[in-house]
């Protein structure tokens, strides 16, 4: 028997996991050096440098909460398995007329003729035709992709992401890009929050002014937000290319030079496809119970195309 090497990957779940330690250790150094060291003790000095900081402070705070409220979103939620047995509706209609036809021609007693035979080639056609997964033993929906590192199908899979310990698919997109989002605004916010304490680095340094640690704390502080910022930053203008054409990180590879991508329905019904039609709940966490029913796109398992938009 020969060996699967893509089952060595569901060893990057440990990985994952110290990824979740290392997110909560840079959100830990983050707050210590803008609140405690930076921002806070302006708060004492009351005037203009206490509004500032108590502004600074109450942002950081905000952002703080929803960038760790859709990453646990992201971690926490599926993000879409392939029911058991799944067919589309269209394929188990066919199947229901062709057994139907079938049993029609056996109680009619119809003689079988050259041109109504039935052989087993086009019946294995037919069964190569329909997406079916090997590995999981199970129909493949459309934009459906097998993921090494899960060990399984998922609906609309756009990337295995190591810090979220999870797959990025149909049912938690919307918060991986606000995760995205508030943290790109956090680490930027920290990083001009810092800028004064970085600038002011070298000079304390060289007179002894502020304890050794504090000032390592401030220049790491400093360092890992400036990088992380820049380096969200083109995830995002990336994400949202994506997102204005429909398509995801793997289906780029997929699709044909020139041609227009069969998903892409326009920038606002791509857009709701991810988001929903509810405004209000555009920059948070959440789907409305009206969007979740009447979007199948958000559930992962049906897609609307170029086509279906011309024939309606």
């Amino acid at each position: 028997m020969v060996p699967n090497p893509f089952k060595f990957c569901s060893a990057l779940k440990v990985l994952g996991y110290f990824m979740i330690l290392l997110v909560a250790a840079i959100v830990a150094v983050s707050y210590y050096a803008v609140v405690v060291l930076a921002w806070g003790p302006h708060l004492l000095h009351g005037g203009f440098e206490a509004i500032l900081s108590f502004s600074i402070i109450i942002a950081f705070h905000v952002l703080l909460i929803m960038l760790s409220w859709s990453y646990l979103m992201v971690v926490l939620r599926d993000p879409g398995s392939v029911p058991e047995n799944w067919r589309r509706a269209s394929e188990e209609e066919n199947l229901e007329a062709g057994s139907s036809m079938t049993m029609l021609t056996s109680e009619c007693g119809v003689p079988e003729t050259a041109s109504s035979s039935w052989s087993p080639s086009e019946g294995l056609e037919r069964r190569q035709s329909i997406p079916y997964c090997n590995k999981c033993n199970n129909g493949k929906p459309p934009r459906c992709h097998h993921c090494s590192v899960c060990q399984r199908c998922v609906l609309k899979m756009d990337h295995h992401c190591v810090w979220v310990v999870n797959c990025v698919g149909a049912r938690n997109y919307k918060f991986f890009l606000l995760f995205l989002m508030y943290t790109f605004l956090e680490t930027t916010l920290d990083t001009l929050s810092l800028l004064p304490a970085f600038i002011r680095f070298f000079e304390e340094a060289k007179n002894h002014s502020t304890s050794p640690a504090n000032l390592a704390l401030n220049f790491l502080a400093f360092v890992l937000n400036l990088a992380f910022s820049l380096s969200l930053l083109c995830f995002l203008v990336m994400h949202a290319s994506l997102l204005s054409s429909n398509t995801t990180t793997i289906e780029v590879h997929e699709k044909k030079r020139g041609a227009r991508w069969k998903y892409d329905l326009g920038r606002k019904k791509n857009f709701e496809q991810v988001f929903g039609t509810k405004k209000a709940l555009w920059f948070l966490p959440l789907f409305s119970k009206e969007d979740l029913q009447n979007i199948p796109a958000l559930q992962g398992l049906d897609f609307p195309t170029i086509r279906d938009c011309q024939l309606e």
